[in-house]
């Protein structure tokens, strides 16, 4: 695996929508700007690629762009590391536009960069995983740098501050304090705190030996849990509904999603998953346990939970279906000496660790600490 090199203080970082582009709204003026201040301050010299801010509907109806966008940053020698500015539902349509395409395929290889994001962005983590880079699952720009409160929330800040130098040896642990998802997005809410809570859980070890090791491998479930079933349109047409409206041709692409993330054999492997550690957290939706039980025996059929030496699962948003969500693992699991550490601090419930792909972990529950090695 390529290893990039850690972020250094005046690196350039693009920012880049390689999904959603709700960053070039205007009503997102407020967020563009705290979270170019705050890169500033930690000493990175933020810049957006050619079409981040050109809005949510050209981003949408132009998946060639946003890939023209992720091979310029990696072409550019003078960018040092890229951060996603939000997540959003169908990344998987750059694709056809990266993996054919074999100048981007060299710069990925040749000039590698610090590659940053979460929620739909595992599938462009998982595409660089097949391209043997090593990615971070973490922080985005609008989620996290753009904090509304004017800093980055404590946890996920010393996380992102741990980027400036080699992770081995880092430890993860427990947050204090967990927040609920914000309402509010806009100008006025600006120097507003997020509502928090004290941490109740911890790490919960469900089933297995408390102390495990393996390779971090994984994302957010509902991405991966789509890009197997072939992203049932019809399951989400509530969610989807403005975006098929405002762009027809979507519907179909949605439906051809496990196709198309199939042809370039994005998702890794039976074989590949040997030894790994799998992380998995669930989406601001909040799906449903019948919901997640789908997901989890789509991984399951592709052979993933009979090759894992664990598996590490996210805190759910909100504590929505805590519980509930503790017995669908379990149920489909179906392996008693199958490690599964639950409630860890990434993903969409913030705050938010960084996990690099590839990285090998040591996980300790007694200890409530995920050490990388």
């Amino acid at each position: 695996m390529i290893c990039p090199q850690p972020l250094q203080k005046g690196d350039k970082v693009a920012v880049i929508c390689l999904s959603s582009g709700v960053i070039g709204e205007p009503y997102c003026a407020h967020e563009k700007e705290l979270g170019e201040k705050k890169l500033r301050e930690m000493g990175l010299e933020p810049v957006f690629t050619r079409h981040a801010l050109t809005g949510a509907d050209f981003i949408l109806s132009h998946p060639e762009a946003r890939a023209a966008d992720l091979k310029e940053a990696f072409l550019d020698d003078s960018v040092k590391g890229i951060i996603t500015s939000i997540g959003g539902i169908e990344t998987f349509r750059t694709f056809p536009y990266l993996m054919e395409d074999e100048e981007f395929i060299n710069a990925v290889r040749q000039h590698p960069k610090f590659f940053l994001g979460f929620s739909d962005t595992t599938n462009n983590h998982l595409m660089f995983h097949r391209l043997g880079l090593q990615t971070f699952y973490g922080q985005a720009f609008m989620c996290d740098i753009a904090e509304l409160s004017g800093d980055m929330l404590p946890y996920s800040k010393a996380q992102f501050e741990s980027c400036f130098a080699p992770y081995h040896g880092r430890k993860i642990t427990p947050s204090d304090v967990w927040y609920e998802e914000r309402k509010d997005f806009s100008a006025a809410a600006v120097g507003t705190a997020p509502v928090s809570h004290k941490e109740e859980h911890g790490y919960e070890l469900l089933q297995g030996a408390p102390v495990f090791e393996g390779e971090l491998l994984g994302g957010c479930i509902d991405s991966m849990g789509e890009m197997l079933m072939g992203g049932n349109a019809e399951r989400y047409s509530e969610i989807l509904a403005d975006l098929f409206m405002a762009c027809p041709r979507l519907r179909e692409d949605f439906l051809r999603q496990a196709d198309i993330t199939g042809k370039y054999s994005i998702f890794p492997t039976a074989e590949e998953w040997k030894g790994k550690i799998l992380f998995a957290e669930t989406s601001e939706e909040m799906p449903s346990p019948q919901l997640l039980r789908e997901y989890l025996e789509a991984l399951k059929t592709r052979g993933v939970f009979a090759n894992i030496n664990g598996i590490i699962v996210g805190k759910p948003v909100n504590e929505v279906n805590y519980e509930e969500y503790k017995k669908v693992w379990t149920d489909v699991v179906n392996d008693p000496k199958l490690p599964i550490l639950y409630n860890v601090n990434f993903g969409h419930a913030a705050p938010r660790a960084i996990l690099p792909y590839g990285a090998n972990a040591n996980v300790d529950a007694e200890k409530q600490e995920i050490t990388l090695l």
